[in-house]
């Protein structure tokens, strides 16, 4: 059978992987704090005993775009951005430290702080834990000071501070939880260090770096590219099945 039909049905197969990509990437357009993925396409060479004239196609996500989105006005005390580069960590329900964009917190039953998704936030001596107070506020330099139940208004105590970091681009990668973290060859010995020249705004929120109509255009053209390869598969049946009647008549 001509080995064009496996070339079409791996770039179909190919084109469906990166039109995930780009749909997953369209899906988190208003999930605050999310980190649009990379997608691209390269050949690779069919092994074996044959003249090279054909190439497969594989779709792969090279990485991750951590550049900053746009920041949301939300008057919230608890919602926290990242000004500038760098990262708040907060830790997941593993218990591993990871890294996140996403300022939007609450406090449970416990006065422990987490993140909306529950990630418990991370301060510079461990995770975030509130005692019961009137008013919190917190800085720009991350520090949380709160008003004591029972307290004067302007009678401000520093709780905690914080924890945020800011570890090379180079060395990050986003997991499937969608949470950036320190690759496996890049892992520290501790804990990431936290940088003490970060600064957060206070009543903000970071959107997602995603274009919707960028995403929405490179669904299409993997669309028209789907419908290609699914012809050469047709044809080459076409073919397959030309020769075989030509067989049957010799």
């Amino acid at each position: 059978m001509d080995k064009a039909l496996y070339i079409g049905m791996s770039g179909a197969k190919q084109n469906m992987l990166s039109q995930q990509a780009h749909a997953n990437n369209l899906a988190n357009v208003s999930t605050t704090g999310f980190k649009r993925d990379f997608a691209q396409a390269r050949s690779m060479p069919v092994f074996g005993e044959h003249h090279p004239t054909r190439a497969y196609a594989m779709a792969e996500r090279p990485g991750t775009d951590l550049s900053a989105g746009a920041l949301m006005d939300t008057g919230r005390k608890l919602d926290v951005a990242v000004e500038g580069d760098g990262w708040l960590a907060v830790q997941n329900q593993q218990g591993e430290e990871v890294f996140t964009r996403s300022g939007s917190m609450q406090i449970d039953v416990n006065g422990l702080v987490r993140l909306s998704s529950g990630e418990m936030v991370m301060g510079n001596g461990g995770p975030v834990a509130l005692p019961p107070f009137d008013n919190v506020q917190i800085g720009s330099d991350g520090t949380i000071s709160i008003v004591p139940v029972g307290g004067p208004p302007d009678q401000l105590v520093e709780v905690d501070r914080l924890k945020l970091v800011n570890p090379p681009g180079n060395v990050l990668e986003k997991g499937e939880d969608g949470f950036i973290r320190r690759k496996a060859g890049e892992a520290l010995d501790g804990p990431e260090p936290p940088d003490a020249n970060m600064r957060v705004a206070s009543g903000f929120l970071e959107s997602s770096n995603v274009n919707a109509v960028e995403e929405m255009i490179s669904n299409l053209q993997l669309s028209r590219q789907y419908e290609m390869q699914v012809k050469i598969m047709t044809t080459a049946n076409e073919n397959s099945e030309a020769s075989a009647r030509l067989l049957q008549n010799l």
